[in-house]
């Protein structure tokens, strides 16, 4: 199990990711992680405001995401480089992400926030294969999202997102004991990105409801 110190900066990193300039960053410098960005190449990269660019990767610098490096000695004019962070502990998940995911995590999580604040407790994006199939874990409460509707949603956003969406929805119970017992689905949720944490919605945690067990899977 992570301790404290890594749990915090992997939820303040969590927390953050899902800010516009910060995916268009981390696309960027995830694509080349051995280069280093000065901030004007950056800000032409990702058609940002150089100002948005800094106080961006102030906060990636802080998480410890990102790597800051010093300018020239020979060179008042050049302001230091950032490069991605390769022994940041989430470096290889965050990366992936990166990569694959940011385009579907945010309608993801917007569908589950406004039509299911009552029933998600938790979401998990757990990855995407080269198919463009995202895999969703939702976490449940006290309230079991309905079958039907889910998958419809589910439906409606994969046409609009152009990717399959496979979707497991489970207990509260169910989750605590994968993460506790670092099963097969344990070891998923390692590497995942939470795009919805206990307390973002309104849903109730089930007190010893089983949970839905099924697997909705449409495109």
């Amino acid at each position: 199990m992570p301790g404290p110190q890594l749990s915090q900066a992997r939820m303040s990193a969590a927390d953050f990711l899902f800010a516009p300039e910060v995916q268009k960053l981390l696309k960027v410098v995830f694509a080349k992680p051995a280069h280093r960005f000065p901030v004007n190449e950056l800000a032409k990269a990702t058609k940002l405001d150089a100002q948005d660019v800094e106080r961006t990767l102030e906060h990636l610098v802080k998480s410890g995401i990102l790597s800051q490096h010093k300018a020239e000695a020979d060179n008042d004019n050049d302001a230091g480089t950032v490069g991605a962070n390769t022994s940041f502990v989430f470096y290889g998940e965050l990366r992936s992400i990166a990569l694959k995911s940011f385009a579907a995590a945010e309608p993801i999580r917007t569908m589950l926030r406004s039509k299911f604040k009552d029933s998600v407790l938790r979401a998990f994006v757990l990855g995407e294969d080269d198919e463009a199939t995202v895999e969703l874990l939702v976490v449940h409460g006290e309230l079991v999202p309905d079958e039907a509707v889910m998958s419809a949603a589910c439906q409606k956003l994969s046409a609009s997102l152009g990717r399959h969406l496979k979707v497991h929805v489970i207990s509260s119970r169910k989750c605590a004991a994968a993460i506790a017992s670092h099963d097969g689905l344990g070891q998923k949720l390692a590497g995942a990105m939470e795009i919805i944490a206990q307390g973002d919605t309104k849903a109730k945690p089930a007190a010893e409801r089983a949970g839905l067990r099924g697997l909705f899977s449409r495109r």
